[in-house]
């Protein structure tokens, strides 16, 4: 934690403090920000202040008071709550605008850790919360080039695996020995094991026909299917290193079993994968004219190319999100449409792109590339990018 540059960074964004607040280990973005263990007692909320002038300060009940020792600044205490909220009210002092992990109307549920009422607590104290979103993703989610390091090693191995996966449902095809869904997800858990890699206990979702219409459709043992000539596929794949600090790779690919794919097929397929395209080109343009860029702003762009083909209402989901030690990070999200991310995309942010179009009774189609935003703020595709469906025979 670099307190200069949080402060620093508090009095470019016209913010008076940052608050961050804790009970049970709920905050674990403010304990990674501040590098806090979540081992040890935690039975007692804690506050601790950065103001944007002046040294921190600490509260901490009598019974645990030695939680948040490694970090610098005075510490106080509390017993009963009389106390904590006379506590408070001395180290927040005047009102002021404080940033919180906090979000308003839930827009950005990542950010959305702080309980309603000590939201209401700080406010009672004539305190103005804004949210922290802002500053989490400068301190918490962007990657240094030093660190997208694992990330790019990490995708070479999925994409090979990805690569093994198809290998293995074509010697099914071949030998008339058909692979299920389940095993075939099976069978990459084990490559990723073999390899060093992990996907967080979260399984790759495999789907024939009318499966992936759901797009997080995990197969298991009963509900899975024989992959057969025919049949269309969709597999989502992502894992990083098993070491600390690594970062996720997370990529979709879509197949057909067979020489000879549907035309419909082959359609919705080039429609997702155009509208891909045209999020990036959109995002690169605004970039290399050193213009700002949001999240949400280049969800639209996806979105009404996908609209425009007259499948809008097949599209379910956001056109990415953040991508960081966690699958789904904490930085900026590509949406306009769960929420409004009003978050500038910026060097260090790396996130998904990946429209979709799901037809009830047919088929569902998603195409998933991961970009990076590299100290020249230029918008890179980490890995392969699928142009054309992968045929399997």
């Amino acid at each position: 934690m670099n307190i200069e540059k949080i402060q620093k960074t508090l009095s470019e964004l016209g913010i008076d403090g940052w608050l961050f607040y804790d009970f049970h280990n709920r905050d674990k973005i403010g304990m990674k920000i501040l590098g806090l263990s979540l081992q040890g007692l935690a039975t007692r909320r804690w506050f601790y202040f950065i103001p944007a002038n002046g040294n921190p300060r600490k509260l901490v009940h009598r019974v645990e008071p030695d939680k948040l020792d490694s970090l610098p600044g005075e510490k106080f205490y509390y017993s009963g709550w009389r106390e904590l909220h006379e506590k408070l009210k001395e180290i927040l002092g005047t009102p002021k605008k404080i940033a919180m992990q906090y979000s308003p109307l839930n827009s950005i549920p990542y950010i959305s850790i702080v309980d309603a009422g000590t939201v209401e607590l700080i406010r009672s104290l004539g305190h103005e919360v804004v949210s922290s979103a802002d500053l989490v993703q400068i301190f918490e989610a962007l990657i240094d080039e030093k660190l997208i390091q694992t990330h790019f090693e990490a995708g070479k191995l999925v994409d090979e695996t990805l690569d093994e996966a198809f290998e293995e449902i074509r010697k099914g095809i071949k030998t008339g020995k058909y692979k299920t869904e389940y095993e075939i997800q099976q069978f990459i858990l084990k490559r990723f094991y073999d390899k060093g890699l992990t996907s967080d206990e979260d399984p790759p979702i495999v789907g024939v026909n009318e499966h992936p219409v759901n797009p997080h459709f995990y197969p298991t043992p009963e509900n899975s299917v024989e992959i057969k000539p025919g049949d269309k596929l969709l597999i989502d794949l992502w894992a990083k290193k098993n070491e600390p600090g690594a970062i996720f790779y997370d990529i979709t690919w879509c197949a057909f079993i067979g020489d000879d794919p549907p035309e419909d097929y082959v359609k919705i397929f080039h429609i997702v994968r155009d509208a891909r395209r045209e999020a990036l080109k959109f995002l690169q343009d605004r970039l290399n004219q050193n213009q700002e860029v949001a999240g949400w702003e280049v969800d639209e762009v996806a979105r009404k190319y996908i609209q425009e083909k007259g499948y809008g209402e097949f599209f379910t989901h956001r056109t990415g999100h953040s991508i960081g030690e966690n699958v789904h990070g904490n930085g900026a999200n590509i949406d306009n449409f769960e929420t409004q991310d009003l978050r500038k995309l910026v060097p260090g942010c790396l996130f998904s792109l990946e429209p979709g179009i799901y037809i009830p009774g047919k088929m569902g189609v998603r195409s998933e590339v991961n970009v990076y935003i590299n100290s020249e703020k230029k918008a890179l595709i980490t890995g392969r990018e699928q142009e054309e469906l992968v045929l399997i025979y």
